[in-house]
C-alpha cells in the first residue's frame, strides 16, 4: 500500500502538483505578525505592579511608556573614530527590577542609601544590553517599563544567587536627567577642625603641669620614735664611804 500511495503522489496531474506547490510557497512567504497587547504584557506575577498600555517592540525587547516626560528628548552617545568626533552621553535614572518568572524584586535605586539614582554612559556596554537600547526615545521625566529577555540581560549564566541563569527581567525606569559631562565624584566631607587650646597672654608665666609626688602616701601608723644613744662620758672613780 505504501508503494501504491507513493506512486499515486508521484504521478499526480501536473496541475495539482503546481497548485499545491503554489499554496505551500504562499504559506511560507506570508509574514507572521505578532501584535503584543497590554493583557499579554501584564500576564505577570501578582507582586509586580500592573501598568496600562500596549507593549511596543524596541529592537529585541518590548516596552510600555507609563508616563511621557515633558523634558528634552534624551540624546544618544556617538562613537567616532577618535575622541574628537565622539560624544558620550550620561543618563541618570531611577529603576526597580524584578524577575519575570516569579516577581522577585532583586534591586531598586529607591532602596539604596539616600534613594540616590544611578548614572551610566549610555550605549557603551557598561550596563546590560537591554539598558543600552531601552531608553531610546525617552524624554526627561519619562517613565517606562522594559521587558528584557535573558539574551539582553545576564545571559546563560545569570548572576547567581540573585538572578538565575536565562532569567527574563522586568524594569520600571525613570529618566531623571542626561548630560554630556560625567558625574562629579563624591568626596567624603572634611572632618571638622578641633578648636585650638587657649593661649596665655604675652608676658604671663606659663604654669607648670602638676606632678605627683614620688613619696608614698601617708598612713595612719605613726613612725617609731628614735632610741637615745648611750652616754659614753668617763666618770671619776667612786670613793668608799668614810667610817
Amino acid at each position: 500500500m505504501k508503494l501504491a500511495s507513493t506512486l499515486l503522489l508521484t504521478f499526480a496531474p501536473a496541475a495539482l502538483l503546481a497548485s499545491q506547490a503554489s499554496a505551500q510557497t504562499a504559506a511560507v512567504q506570508k509574514p507572521v505578525t505578532h501584535h503584543p497587547t497590554a493583557s499579554s504584557a501584564n500576564a505577570l506575577p501578582p507582586n509586580i505592579p500592573k501598568v496600562v498600555g500596549i507593549a511596543k517592540p524596541l529592537y529585541s525587547l518590548k516596552y510600555i511608556d507609563t508616563h511621557i516626560g515633558t523634558g528634552p528628548l534624551a540624546e544618544s552617545s556617538v562613537l567616532g573614530t577618535s575622541q574628537a568626533n565622539s560624544k558620550v552621553i550620561f543618563y541618570t535614572v531611577h529603576y526597580t527590577g524584578w524577575l519575570a518568572k516569579d516577581g522577585t524584586k532583586f534591586d531598586s535605586s529607591l532602596d539604596h542609601p539616600g534613594k540616590e539614582p544611578i548614572t551610566f554612559p549610555y550605549g557603551l556596554h557598561r550596563v546590560i544590553p537591554g539598558w543600552d537600547t531601552g531608553f531610546q526615545g525617552m524624554h526627561v521625566g519619562g517613565k517606562r517599563r522594559l521587558f528584557v529577555p535573558w539574551q539582553l540581560a545576564y545571559g546563560d549564566s545569570g548572576r547567581p544567587p540573585t538572578i538565575p541563569a536565562k532569567s527574563d527581567l522586568i524594569f520600571d525606569v525613570e529618566l531623571v536627567s542626561f548630560s554630556d559631562k560625567p558625574p562629579a565624584s563624591k568626596t567624603p566631607p572634611a572632618p571638622k577642625a578641633q578648636p585650638a587650646p587657649p593661649t596665655a597672654p604675652a608676658g604671663a608665666a606659663t604654669p607648670l603641669p602638676a606632678t605627683k609626688p614620688d613619696a608614698a602616701p601617708a598612713t595612719s601608723t605613726p613612725a617609731p620614735s628614735a632610741t637615745p644613744a648611750p652616754d659614753t662620758t668617763p666618770k671619776p672613780p667612786s670613793h668608799p664611804e668614810s667610817r
